[in-house]
């Protein structure tokens, strides 16, 4: 940690011995005090993407930067790396490069603010939260462009700079931010409400130590923190083996014609530390797909995958990084060089955690998740109503879709859910009440679940109806490599789009594409995928298959997937279900821990015919990783 932050506390906090009462008091007090930052931000907010659907994570750290509570891992360490300036009672900071915090945010439309406590002239902890902005500027609106090359195309990037300095605001370099963006009036908002939830927290901290003592509640953090390394360190024992394992995902294309890229991680335990090896993942991008992976934050997925799978109970924070070793080749699509454009970064975030899945059911696979809904599928549409009541208004709309958690050794995944458990939908009737648009169809997609003993969570089909001429955007994947199937379960659908016009005409479009027109009536079918299947689909109980087919969430022709026959009035034909079973079982031979479905060759030459949809090349990478055909 920097010098000039450790001189704030020239006398250190005691440690001192914390009664169990005493340390689980100030645990729930910290809890509540990371929902009441949500809270804050919720009522203070403008944008949809924060307003509505929760697109901010915050946390409370120790002084040093340590997260106690949160959601994404702290972002505090990667700042410190970087900030050669002075930390003083009454400062707030403010930044949204990547490459200036190595990575702890991961593109500039995460705006973060971080607010260091002072108690009695001594640093006693760190609150802080991002939050995802709607427009920053750049070549296109939202501030995502998916042909971008560079970060400069991507809206203005801040560094690490002081909005309060002493107590003291900095209306100028306010003005100067709020100018870049498209919708300075939501960004203004926003930022004023991540302001908000940190001072909440931070009012809430010293209340917490008035009330116990400082020293008391800094102990109480530190024994948290140490809690978490005991059961983290009993946690990878259990669950990483020494002999090497490795697994490899893809991100589908880059949105210029190249792809699939290659995630690849090896995981291995020395002792009581797990090392994370992403060797053999693909060069960086020349697009915006590229992922500045902060290895803090990747330690964090680890943690948080590892409790929620192993033993939900714990709270996860930050005390067990020196447990972890993370290893990423410079220059590859999750550590590249600057000025490598980052806004498309989402996708290959979601993977992670689907190659922690692959990795760590392994060796415990009944432990084993499916691949599921790892991304957040946004959707933009912008442009000027003129419809009566319009008065010819700009409108922008940034919406992040849902879709099917994967199958799970406890039961089903859930239907259209975010990958992200703090996120929800824009209601419907949000969206109609402030945009140009009618929400037409919101549904499950039947089927795109995979089939198992436990069903892949379906994706949806979200119909919008535009009723003002613009232009939209979409950034998605999972069309071309589908998510897949564990202990014999089956992959799930991948995701389509499909623009139909007015004059009843309908084209498939990509999963990245920008600036496609559009005009008042025309429809936009965003279909997100289904997660993949849990285990034997012939064990599932075909009671419960024929239901789901009532429901809508299986056809009559999945049903058979299952080897369920249904009767002409929808009940079970029970001999008929036996016979099929039994066909199905002798003829597929003996069940795969993974099925990824059809190998990439087979995949590029059924491409256009089965997604509507040319195959992506494979990329081509030279000395400066740009494929030779988009460098021209």
């Amino acid at each position: 940690m920097p010098a000039q932050i450790i001189e704030t506390n020239p006398v250190p906090f005691d440690r001192v011995d914390i009664d169990p009462v005493t340390l689980d008091i100030i645990e729930n007090a910290l809890r509540n005090a990371r929902i009441e930052m949500d809270a804050t931000l919720v009522r203070t907010a403008m944008s949809p993407g924060i307003r509505e659907q929760g697109d901010a994570f915050p946390l409370i750290a120790d002084p040093a930067g340590r997260m106690i509570v949160g959601q994404f891992g702290s972002f505090i360490d990667g700042f410190l790396q970087g900030f050669d300036g002075t930390i003083e009672d009454g400062d707030m900071i403010f930044l949204s490069d990547p490459y200036s915090c190595d990575g702890a945010i991961s593109h500039s439309n995460d705006w973060l603010v971080l607010v260091p406590v002072y108690k009695g002239g001594r640093l006693l902890a760190w609150t802080a939260m991002f939050g995802h902005q709607s427009d920053i500027g750049g070549s296109v609106v939202g501030s995502m462009p998916i042909r971008a090359k560079s970060i400069f195309e991507e809206g203005v990037r801040i560094p690490p700079v002081k909005i309060w300095r002493k107590g003291e605001y900095n209306e100028d370099l306010m003005k100067l931010v709020m100018h870049q963006t498209r919708k300075p009036d939501w960004c203004q908002a926003d930022l004023n409400a991540l302001v908000a939830s940190c001072r909440v927290a931070a009012n809430r901290v010293i209340e917490m130590a008035e009330r116990f003592g400082e020293n008391v509640y800094f102990s109480a953090t530190q024994e948290l923190l140490a809690r978490n390394h005991r059961a983290m360190k009993a946690l990878i024992a259990q669950a990483v083996a020494e002999e090497p394992v490795s697994f490899e995902d893809y991100l589908c294309d880059d949105g210029m014609g190249y792809g699939p890229y290659r995630i690849k991680c090896t995981m291995w335990r020395e002792g009581d530390k797990v090392v994370l090896d992403f060797e053999g993942t693909d060069p960086q991008s020349v697009a915006s797909i590229n992922f500045y992976l902060n290895k803090n934050m990747f330690k964090m997925f680890f943690g948080i995958y590892m409790i929620m799978v192993f033993d939900p109970q714990i709270l996860f924070n930050d005390g067990f990084y020196d447990l972890i070793e993370v290893r990423i080749p410079e220059g590859s699509l999750l550590r590249p060089k600057f000025p490598a454009a980052l806004s498309g970064r989402t996708h290959a975030l979601g993977r992670i955690f689907d190659i922690l899945g692959g990795l760590l059911g392994q060796k415990t696979p009944e432990f084993l998740n499916a691949a599921g809904f790892s991304s957040s599928p946004h959707l933009f549409y912008s442009g000027w109503d003129e419809r009566p009541g319009g008065n010819g208004e700009w409108f922008q709309l940034f919406q992040i879709a849902f879709g099917g958690i994967p199958g799970r050794p406890l039961g089903d995944g859930p239907d259209g859910h975010s990958l992200w458990p703090g996120f929800t939908n824009v209601p419907n009737e949000f969206l109609e009440r402030y945009f140009p648009l009618r929400i037409e169809r919101y549904s499950t997609e039947p089927d795109s679940g995979g089939a198992g003993l436990h069903r892949g969570g379906n994706g949806i089909r979200m119909t919008y109806r535009f009723l003002a001429d613009g232009a939209i955007a979409i950034h998605d994947d999972r069309w071309f490599v589908p998510p897949w199937g564990v202990n014999g379960g089956h992959p799930g659908k991948r995701a389509r789009k499909v623009l139909e016009s007015s004059d009843g005409t309908s084209r498939v479009i990509g999963n990245k594409v920008e600036d496609v027109a559009v005009e008042a009536g025309d429809l936009l079918h965003f279909i997100t995928w289904g997660g993949g299947g849990w285990g034997d689909p012939l064990e599932r109980d075909p009671e419960l298959v024929a239901l789901e087919v009532r429901q809508g969430l299986v056809s009559g022709k999945g049903a058979r997937d299952y080897g369920v026959v249904l009767a002409g009035d929808g009940s079970v034909d029970a001999d008929a279900t036996r016979d099929l079973r039994a066909d199905l079982a002798g003829s597929r031979g003996e069940l795969p821990l993974f099925d990824f479905g059809p190998g990439l060759d087979e995949l590029r030459a059924s491409c256009e015919r089965e997604t509507g949809l040319p195959a992506p090349v494979r990329p081509q990478w030279h000395e400066k990783t740009v494929p030779a055909e988009a460098a021209e």
